[in-house]
Protein backbone atom coordinates (compact mmCIF):
# COMPACT_ATOMS: atom_id res chain seq x y z
CA UNK A 1 0.00 0.00 0.00
CA UNK A 2 2.53 2.61 0.51
CA UNK A 3 4.05 2.01 -2.93
CA UNK A 4 0.34 2.50 -4.26
CA UNK A 5 0.10 6.07 -2.05
CA UNK A 6 3.80 7.02 -3.23
CA UNK A 7 2.89 7.01 -7.27
CA UNK A 8 -0.64 8.08 -6.50
CA UNK A 9 0.92 11.32 -4.98
CA UNK A 10 3.47 11.94 -7.01
CA UNK A 11 1.05 11.93 -9.90
CA UNK A 12 -1.19 14.35 -7.80
CA UNK A 13 1.84 16.68 -7.50
CA UNK A 14 3.02 16.41 -11.43
CA UNK A 15 -1.23 17.29 -12.40
CA UNK A 16 -1.03 20.06 -9.73
CA UNK A 17 2.55 21.48 -11.32
CA UNK A 18 1.08 20.77 -14.93
CA UNK A 19 -2.07 23.15 -14.19
CA UNK A 20 -0.35 25.38 -12.30
CA UNK A 21 2.19 26.41 -14.59
CA UNK A 22 0.75 29.12 -17.12
CA UNK A 23 -0.22 30.81 -14.19
CA UNK A 24 3.55 30.69 -12.91
CA UNK A 25 4.75 31.71 -15.70
CA UNK A 26 2.60 35.08 -15.83
CA UNK A 27 3.61 35.82 -12.41
CA UNK A 28 6.86 35.17 -13.04
CA UNK A 29 6.53 37.23 -16.43
CA UNK A 30 5.38 39.90 -14.45
CA UNK A 31 7.47 40.29 -11.14
CA UNK A 32 10.45 40.40 -14.10
CA UNK A 33 8.73 43.57 -14.92
CA UNK A 34 8.55 44.98 -11.67
CA UNK A 35 11.99 44.27 -10.52
CA UNK A 36 13.28 45.83 -13.72
CA UNK A 37 11.06 48.99 -12.96
CA UNK A 38 12.08 49.27 -9.38
CA UNK A 39 15.40 48.84 -10.67
CA UNK A 40 14.95 51.88 -13.22
CA UNK A 41 13.24 53.62 -10.61
CA UNK A 42 16.15 53.32 -7.98
CA UNK A 43 18.23 54.38 -10.54
CA UNK A 44 16.25 57.50 -11.31
CA UNK A 45 15.80 58.23 -7.64
CA UNK A 46 20.00 58.16 -7.68
CA UNK A 47 20.14 60.54 -10.15
CA UNK A 48 18.05 62.63 -8.44
CA UNK A 49 19.49 63.01 -5.36
CA UNK A 50 22.71 63.57 -6.79
CA UNK A 51 21.10 66.57 -8.68
CA UNK A 52 19.84 67.70 -5.81
CA UNK A 53 23.20 67.65 -3.41
CA UNK A 54 24.57 69.71 -6.66
CA UNK A 55 22.40 72.00 -6.33
CA UNK A 56 22.51 72.44 -3.02
CA UNK A 57 26.31 73.12 -2.84
CA UNK A 58 25.74 75.27 -5.93
CA UNK A 59 23.48 77.57 -3.53
CA UNK A 60 25.99 77.28 -0.76
CA UNK A 61 28.40 78.50 -2.74
CA UNK A 62 26.86 81.29 -4.04
CA UNK A 63 25.87 82.14 -0.76
CA UNK A 64 22.29 81.83 -0.70
CA UNK A 65 20.97 78.92 1.50
CA UNK A 66 17.66 77.11 0.06
CA UNK A 67 15.07 77.33 2.67
CA UNK A 68 14.61 73.57 2.48
CA UNK A 69 18.15 73.26 4.71
CA UNK A 70 16.76 75.76 7.54
CA UNK A 71 15.96 73.45 10.53
CA UNK A 72 12.32 74.38 11.84
CA UNK A 73 11.02 74.01 15.80
CA UNK A 74 7.20 74.27 15.77
CA UNK A 75 6.20 76.41 17.82
CA UNK A 76 3.84 74.16 20.51
CA UNK A 77 0.40 77.47 21.18
CA UNK A 78 0.48 79.72 18.07
CA UNK A 79 1.80 76.10 16.04
CA UNK A 80 4.12 78.61 13.83
CA UNK A 81 7.40 77.61 13.04
CA UNK A 82 10.27 79.04 13.88
CA UNK A 83 12.51 79.38 11.11
CA UNK A 84 16.52 80.03 11.94
CA UNK A 85 18.61 82.66 9.90
CA UNK A 86 22.04 83.63 10.21
CA UNK A 87 21.72 87.15 9.70
CA UNK A 88 18.44 87.05 12.60
CA UNK A 89 21.54 86.12 15.27
CA UNK A 90 23.72 89.30 13.59
CA UNK A 91 21.29 91.73 14.22
CA UNK A 92 19.76 90.24 17.69
CA UNK A 93 23.39 90.31 18.83
CA UNK A 94 23.63 93.96 17.46
CA UNK A 95 20.57 95.02 19.37
CA UNK A 96 22.10 93.50 22.64
CA UNK A 97 25.22 95.30 21.41
CA UNK A 98 26.50 92.06 22.94
CA UNK A 99 29.60 90.30 21.50
CA UNK A 100 29.41 86.77 19.85
CA UNK A 101 31.48 85.36 22.98
CA UNK A 102 28.30 87.18 25.22
CA UNK A 103 25.73 85.67 23.08
CA UNK A 104 27.48 82.14 22.56
CA UNK A 105 27.25 82.58 26.45
CA UNK A 106 23.77 82.95 26.57
CA UNK A 107 23.00 80.30 24.22
CA UNK A 108 25.34 77.78 26.35
CA UNK A 109 27.13 77.11 23.72
CA UNK A 110 31.04 77.83 22.33
CA UNK A 111 31.97 80.84 20.74
CA UNK A 112 33.35 78.93 17.56
CA UNK A 113 29.99 77.42 17.17
CA UNK A 114 27.66 80.19 17.69
CA UNK A 115 30.25 82.44 15.48
CA UNK A 116 29.80 79.37 12.71
CA UNK A 117 25.96 79.89 13.14
CA UNK A 118 26.36 83.71 12.62
CA UNK A 119 28.50 82.94 9.25
CA UNK A 120 25.89 80.00 7.82
CA UNK A 121 28.54 77.48 7.74
CA UNK A 122 26.46 75.27 10.43
CA UNK A 123 23.15 75.14 11.30
CA UNK A 124 22.22 74.60 14.98
CA UNK A 125 20.52 71.40 16.40
CA UNK A 126 16.84 71.08 17.32
CA UNK A 127 17.21 71.52 21.24
CA UNK A 128 19.58 74.63 19.73
CA UNK A 129 17.31 76.27 18.14
CA UNK A 130 14.80 75.78 20.35
CA UNK A 131 16.86 77.73 23.02
CA UNK A 132 17.28 80.44 20.48
CA UNK A 133 13.72 80.82 19.93
CA UNK A 134 13.49 81.31 23.96
CA UNK A 135 15.75 84.13 23.48
CA UNK A 136 14.14 85.84 20.75
CA UNK A 137 10.93 85.88 22.36
CA UNK A 138 12.41 86.87 25.99
CA UNK A 139 13.04 90.58 24.65
CA UNK A 140 15.81 93.01 24.66
CA UNK A 141 15.91 93.84 27.88
CA UNK A 142 15.56 90.55 29.39
CA UNK A 143 18.09 89.07 27.11
CA UNK A 144 20.51 91.58 28.08
CA UNK A 145 19.75 91.32 31.61
CA UNK A 146 20.82 87.24 31.08
CA UNK A 147 23.96 88.51 29.43
CA UNK A 148 25.12 90.32 32.52
CA UNK A 149 24.05 87.95 34.99
CA UNK A 150 26.34 85.73 32.50
CA UNK A 151 29.09 87.89 32.68
CA UNK A 152 29.43 88.02 36.49
CA UNK A 153 29.35 84.30 36.61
Amino acid sequence: MNTFSNAFRTEVVRMARKELKPELQGMRKAITGHRSEIAALKREVKSLTSQLKAAQRQTKVGGVAAPSDQPKVSRRAAREEFLFAPVMLTQMRQALEATQLQMAALLAVSPLTYSRWEKGQAHPRTKQLAKIEEVVNMGPAKAAKKIRQAAKA
